[in-house]
């Protein structure tokens, strides 16, 4: 550090630490601090505390001469402590910037890091002395990253676009031949880039990278935070990923995926932040301006608790709104993402009457020139009032569809009545999406995600199995609509592994013949297990590691089959919703539900408790006649049950029926087909319309 002492007032504009040819600008909001002091520290870890001189509105700025980008900082403020009235300020707690792009590690968990007394009768009433900052991560002032080179960008469509959900240490820390396992350079490694490019996959979604913390109750079980969801800095890549101290790893990783035309789909965290309830620690944004930061209750004391975290960011007040939109910016203009999927988003539209989808934060997405250009996907729900959504969201928002989910596992497990349900998820799930000019592209359809099952314990647990997580396996969901086909976990019976085998094929079938936009797990093509750990947050250890030398090739070729398959038939990813005879629109009809003997299907059919088989003949959601001489048809068959015979419909003259899928025999050569065919137990088959061979 070489503080000359010249400090001037600087700038309000922008946030955070802003380097220049004659030092740093620093900038932070507060609406209701006396004082904003910058920390810099140096090499042997001295503190200098230089308090900003101007304020600007609620900004807090000013330039600090003769510094440079490496600079390690951090922040304190003044204030009022009254817990009380909702201000929690305490200058002898550092704070990391809230605009920070780099942070140097993790708190370590300590007393210190509390702004109260921790075991007082008065808890939180209570005020600290000690000094934090010897168990604090330091923020680090970063030179300007040039923009993101955006003729590189894929831009898949949506309708074109198949999702991979992953964590980058999960995916990466035992595929072999991966340098730098457990980062972001790893994930720009040859051998996952060709693992997905040869998949088919189009999109890699990132569980949080975000600088995120290990909560306190992990810590002292001996055990970590491993998905994320803790975010204490919306701007900082989270350092534990890193293989260095370059931010532009990160950069650098999105570009070699972009290059080979995948696009990188952020799992985000705005709803709440680490800091937890009136409790928990103060970090940074409780201490730089707690009321303004958080939701507090009518007792400004406490917390509102739409999260389930202990905490709930203020995204309706305009200083948070604009911390949000500026982080989303940056990670689309400097980082080069290509989307995000918004954690609990209801969270983000609850305003003091409820749920609103119009909230201040979704209007300045939609109309935001820079976000206008990326996919955003909603979690349609949290815990609080009226917190469950799905369907909720305007365009262009996607959303996560957990009743796809449910009803394709329950109609694979041959739950009665269950099929009616699974078919209004094969074809889009019209009735929650079917509204306000939505395409058919806005369910976002899954079998499993990071929350849950994956789909090997799908098929081989009927029980969680979580007691690895310290929780006495009290945690994670109990009814998952899964199945072990007659034994609970592991097994060497070779009946039940071959069922095992069939349903996974036919499940995933059903996800990548479905209209809408199908988002596949991490490991789900290799046949990955947890062990029936259905909530594995903790579990940074072979647990969570895909374990690729368990790879189900047969599984994998399968899987990449129905991709190239689906890539190659537009019909299955269309971007308006396909009509039958009972929502028939201008008297077009594009999808015919019919049974097994080849007649349409009634309302009393549907109603069968015990129907397992489904039939689907999907044609062009267009204008055009039906049948034109290229292919714009398909027949689908999802049995559930034992071997049966099913009529397929009567091609039109010149055109005949060809068997492409069939996942009861993965390996099948296809060819044409008569009208009446067999199909396997418990399987899917799909015929492709095409001209008659002479």
């Amino acid at each position: 550090m070489s503080f000359d002492g010249r400090i001037s007032a600087g700038s309000a504009t922008p946030l955070g630490a802003t380097a220049d040819a004659h030092g740093v600008n620093f900038a932070v909001f507060s609406a209701n601090a006396t004082q904003m002091l910058v920390c810099l520290f140096d090499a042997t870890g001295a503190e200098h505390q230089v308090p900003l001189p101007e304020r600007t509105g609620d900004i807090w700025h000013g330039h600090i001469a003769g510094i440079a980008p490496g600079q390690h900082y951090g922040l304190r403020a003044r204030g009022p402590y009254e817990p009380e009235v909702g201000h929690r300020f305490n200058p002898h707690k550092l704070l990391m910037d809230p605009y920070a792009r780099r942070v140097t590690g993790h708190p370590v968990w300590d007393d210190a890091l509390m702004g109260y007394t921790v075991g007082a009768k008065k808890a939180d009433l209570t005020f600290d002395t000690r000094d934090s900052a010897r168990v604090m991560p330091r923020c680090v002032v970063e030179a300007p990253c040039a923009p993101f080179d955006m003729s590189i960008k894929p831009r898949t469509a949506p309708e074109d676009t198949i999702v991979y959900e992953a964590h980058t240490k999960g995916l990466t820390m035992q595929m072999p031949n991966v340098s730098a396992p457990g980062t972001y350079a790893a994930l720009a490694s040859e051998p996952v880039i060709e693992h997905l490019t040869n998949l088919g996959v189009t999109a890699l979604e990132l569980l949080p990278v975000h600088a995120f913390l290990n909560d306190r109750f992990l810590v002292e079980k001996g055990l970590t935070n491993y998905w994320g969801y803790q975010s204490i800095g919306f701007f900082a890549p989270e350092p534990r990923y890193m293989s260095g101290d370059d931010i532009g790893e990160f950069q650098t990783m999105v570009a070699a995926l972009n290059r080979a035309g995948i696009e990188v789909i952020l799992d985000v965290v705005y709803n709440h932040t680490g800091e937890g309830d009136q409790t928990g620690p103060t970090l940074g944004f409780r201490g730089l301006d707690n009321a303004s930061y958080y939701r507090l209750l009518d007792d400004p004391r406490y917390y509102v608790n739409d999260t389930g975290t202990g905490n709930t960011l203020r995204t309706d007040y305009p200083a948070v709104l604009r911390m949000v939109m500026d982080s989303l910016r940056y990670w689309v203009e400097v980082m080069g993402v290509d989307g995000f999927r918004f954690d609990l988003c209801a969270t983000l539209g609850r305003r003091a009457d409820g749920f609103d989808r119009d909230a201040p934060l979704f209007q300045a997405m939609r109309q935001d020139p820079v976000l206008s250009r990326v996919k955003l996907i909603a979690e349609p729900w949290d815990i609080g009032p009226g917190g469950y959504q799905l369907g909720a969201f305007r365009s262009p928002f996607q959303e996560w569809n957990d009743k796809f989910r449910d009803d394709v596992r329950r109609f694979w497990r041959g739950d009665a009545g269950s099929a009616a349900n699974f078919a209004g998820r094969v074809m889009g799930s019209a009735l929650q999406f079917d509204h306000s000019g939505r395409r058919a592209t806005s369910s976002v359809n899954m079998l499993t995600a990071h929350d849950g099952f994956t789909l090997r314990d799908v098929v081989s647990y009927v029980e969680k199995h979580n007691m690895a997580n310290g929780e006495e396996g009290r945690d994670g969901h109990s009814d998952n609509a899964s199945d072990n086909l007659g034994i609970e976990g592991e097994t060497d019976d070779v009946g039940i592994l071959a069922a095992r085998s069939r349903r996974q094929r036919a499940m995933l079938a059903s996800l990548f013949l479905a209209q809408g936009m199908p988002m596949l797990l991490a490991g789900d093509e290799i046949g990955n297990s947890q062990g029936g750990n259905n909530n594995a947050y903790n579990q940074d250890n072979p647990t969570s590691w895909l374990d690729w030398s368990q790879t189900d090739h047969t599984l994998l070729d399968f899987t990449k089959q129905l991709i190239a398959f689906r890539k190659r038939h537009p019909i299955l990813r269309q971007s308006r919703f396909l009509h039958s005879r009972e929502r028939l629109v201008d008297g077009v009809q594009d999808l015919f539900w019919r049974r097994a003997d080849g007649a349409e299907m009634s309302s009393d059919d549907w109603s069968d408790p015990t129907l397992g088989l489904v039939t689907a003949e999907l044609r062009m959601a267009c204008d055009t006649p039906p049948y034109a001489a290229r292919e714009d048809a398909l027949f689908l068959v999802f049995n559930t049950g034992p071997q049966t015979t099913v009529v397929l419909s009567e091609p039109p003259d010149g055109m005949e029926w060809r068997l492409e899928i069939d996942s009861a025999k993965p390996d099948h050569q296809g060819g044409s087909v008569r009208n009446q065919v067999t199909i396997g137990e418990q399987s899917v088959s799909v015929y492709a319309l095409a001209s008659r061979k002479r």
